[in-house]
């Protein structure tokens, strides 16, 4: 369970990125996966390549993964502003497909790992046994959890986004730009698939393709947790993460993504609109 933990504080990550951009923007992100790949390439950049610190590297990585996230709404979301959404779908869709191979072109196909300073020996706790950058990653993982949420409740921005998702129009006739709060939104769902990257790359290897699966597990704790709802996106990623570990653990390590979508499936019959969602709201 212990590898549960830390595998959902990253996936809760990837979920409230992009219930976030859903939310507010209506944009299905088919780049989430991406920008979670690119996170992880750009920590192994300046930690492995560059030989950065390791928590500044991880930091850069994250940044970036804003900046691009903020140019991608601004180029070519907010030109699409008023277009169907097949169209906006399409948009998303090259745009997967040009960062993937052009990480494909730079990277190569061959997975990277990146270094870290933690210690070959583990930490053990109780029974426990867990090596100290899962511990690392999964205290990172709630301090940013924690950081998004403060930030969409306590702070102007946070209070302006979930005025545009309540209702766009109404928020623009009060003084608030919908279309800074787009960008913002864009940019702040990218970061944290970024850092989900960022931080499960050290822990795993870093490829070209590990976005792919990435996004159609964000896509399914969106689903699980609610539409909206940021409480709901992370506690869906820790359960999308428990049911991957023992589907693991007690049928085959080849069912692990089989079972997160199975759970998916049951969620889509009995209850469409997710397990923690109340009304329409981001929070």
């Amino acid at each position: 369970m212990a590898n549960a933990l830390i595998l959902g504080g990253t996936y809760a990550l990837l979920g409230i990125g992009l219930t976030l951009i859903l939310g507010i923007m209506k944009v299905v992100n088919f780049t989430h996966g991406e920008l979670y790949a690119f996170g992880g390439f750009m920590a192994y950049f300046f930690v492995s390549v560059l030989h950065w610190n390791f928590f500044l590297g991880l930091a850069a990585a994250i940044v970036l993964g804003i900046v691009l996230g903020g140019c991608i709404e601004r180029v070519l979301l907010r030109r699409m502003r008023d277009a169907d959404i097949d169209s906006t779908m399409i948009v998303m869709i090259g745009c997967w497909i040009a960062i993937q191979n052009l990480e494909l072109l730079i990277w190569g196909g061959v997975g990277k790992a990146i270094d870290t300073p933690f210690p070959a020996e583990p930490l053990v706790i109780g029974g426990v046994s867990v090596s100290w950058l899962r511990v690392f990653v999964l205290g990172a993982a709630t301090l940013l959890i924690l950081a998004t949420w403060l930030l969409i409740h306590k702070s102007r921005l946070g209070k302006a986004m979930r005025a545009t998702f309540q209702d766009r129009d109404t928020a623009a006739l009060m003084g608030i730009s919908t279309n800074s709060i787009y960008t913002a939104t864009f940019a702040l769902g990218s970061g944290l698939a970024a850092a989900a990257g960022a931080l499960l790359g050290p822990v795993f290897v870093v490829t070209p393709t590990m976005g792919n699966l990435a996004s159609l597990k964000a896509f399914a704790i969106v689903i699980l947790g609610g539409l909206g709802s940021i409480q709901g996106a992370a506690l869906g990623g820790f359960i999308l993460a428990c049911a991957e570990e023992l589907g693991a653990g007690y049928i085959s390590s080849g069912y692990r993504d089989a079972m997160g979508f199975v759970i998916i499936i049951l969620v889509l019959m009995f209850k469409p609109t997710g397990l923690f969602v109340r009304g329409e709201r981001i929070g």
